[in-house]
């Protein structure tokens, strides 16, 4: 098959390696994933709503009210943005990317509450970085995947506490910096008056100010290098060039943990999500986090939930994206059945890899709302998706059926007012 005109790949040559999976890395082939939650036992299903609840109050009482907060501040410092193409995209992306907002800020759920205006702060500038670096890689450049390589390496910034300020409070004192990187230098408008360093102070100063963000930093900012890496490699993939996409694939073989079972785009989907980083950032709020832990933070998200979230992001994404020619990591699947056989082997893998964490049952919860919020969006009903759409929520079960029944409920409020 082909995506976008480049060569085609055989999956054939599929994972990176045939050894027996580790017990702490998993594997597709091993059909060791995730007992289905669907038929729980009585106690089972009442301890999964006592948790659900626990989740949702400490979200809408100590972490929403921080995410308004720190969206209209960043609404308005956009608004501010002196280069009107520059202006158009920054509020643009936060209006069309407002439900990552709040869905990186559901990782404060994680923290102790004195430290969740913190890390919401952290948690919501990084995505916000993130998406709008994202939208900008998408803009015309003369060189697009040096363009996207360099605006990338603001979310290394963003994770660079040595080099910020003390936590200075409300975002209202958040002042511009000086003497960092240039992050337009390939791009066709620079003048945003300071609104990207304005936000990548803001989560380096949030995130240098959590008590263990010392023992988190280093895998944290591996997690960027592998995104920016994924960036500079799918933007120069698209030009269709055979070298270009085989180095994209040996790449992400390098990456793959063996005996995965992973094929190579899955293991790439895996290093471009951002919900590592959230993870990592929210672990830094705990008073002290052992390496033992770090690891089974960094081993579950990356691949397992890392991969399902951007593979679901692609399929939602997918005609939009071939539309205008831009990368689809879903289209590399020679048919609905053949995702849906794959995503529902990654979504029980990521169950697995959650559960053996340190507040595991929050971690699960967390990772059956990202599955939900893609899987109540109407594209992934369509025909190309509705086969993955319920082999993965038969695969998440019960996990998943309070924050779909929410997201319904929001959407329908959506569609009458217009608004999340």
């Amino acid at each position: 098959m082909s995506v976008l005109g480049k060569p085609a790949i055989d999956p054939g040559a599929g994972p990176a390696s045939a050894e027996p999976a580790s017990a702490t890395n998993g594997s597709l082939a091993s059909g060791s994933g995730a007992r289905p939650t669907t038929g729980l036992r009585p106690s089972e299903r009442a301890a999964l709503a006592v948790t659900f609840a626990a989740a949702a109050a400490r979200y809408w009482m100590s972490v929403y009210p921080h995410v308004l907060r720190e969206a209209r501040h960043w609404r308005g410092r956009a608004e501010q943005v002196p280069d009107a193409a520059l202006r158009r995209l920054a509020l643009s992306t936060q209006r069309q990317e407002r439900g990552n907002l709040e869905g990186a800020a559901a990782f404060a759920v994680l923290a102790p509450r004195p430290q969740r205006a913190r890390v919401v702060r952290a948690v919501v500038a990084f995505q916000a970085i993130y998406d709008y670096v994202d939208t900008l890689a998408e803009q015309p450049s003369a060189d697009p995947v040096e363009n996207g390589r360099q605006l990338h390496r603001a979310l290394l910034s963003a994770l660079d506490p040595g080099t910020g300020q003390p936590d200075p409070g409300p975002p209202d004192t958040i002042g511009p910096d000086t003497g960092r990187p240039d992050y337009y230098l390939h791009s066709l408008h620079k003048e945003d008056g300071g609104y990207l360093g304005e936000l990548i102070d803001a989560c380096r100063r949030a995130f240098g100010a959590l008590p263990s963000h010392a023992s988190l930093t280093a895998p944290a900012q591996g997690a960027v290098q592998r995104i920016i890496a994924f960036q500079g490699l799918a933007h120069d993939g698209e030009d269709g060039h055979e070298d270009a996409w085989r180095e994209f694939s040996d790449w992400a073989d390098a990456q793959t943990p063996q005996g995965s079972g992973l094929l190579w785009w899955e293991t790439a989907a895996g290093a471009a999500s951002s919900l590592l980083v959230l993870a990592l950032i929210a672990a830094a709020a705990q008073p002290s986090v052992s390496e033992e832990d770090a690891s089974a933070i960094a081993r579950a998200y990356f691949p397992w939930i890392g991969a399902l979230h951007l593979l679901l992001d692609s399929l939602i994404d997918k005609a939009d994206d071939i539309g205008s020619g831009r990368y689809s990591l879903v289209d590399h699947y020679a048919s609905p059945r053949e995702l849906a056989v794959r995503l529902q082997a990654i979504s029980a893998e990521a169950m697995r890899a959650s559960e053996g964490l340190p507040n595991g049952r929050q971690h699960r919860l967390i990772l059956a709302a990202m599955a939900s919020f893609y899987l109540s969006q109407p594209q992934a009903s369509a025909p190309d998706g509705a086969p993955a759409r319920a082999e993965i929520l038969a695969t998440l079960g019960e996990w998943a059926a309070p924050a779909m029944c929410l997201f319904r409920l929001r959407g329908r409020r959506g569609r009458r007012r217009g608004s999340l």
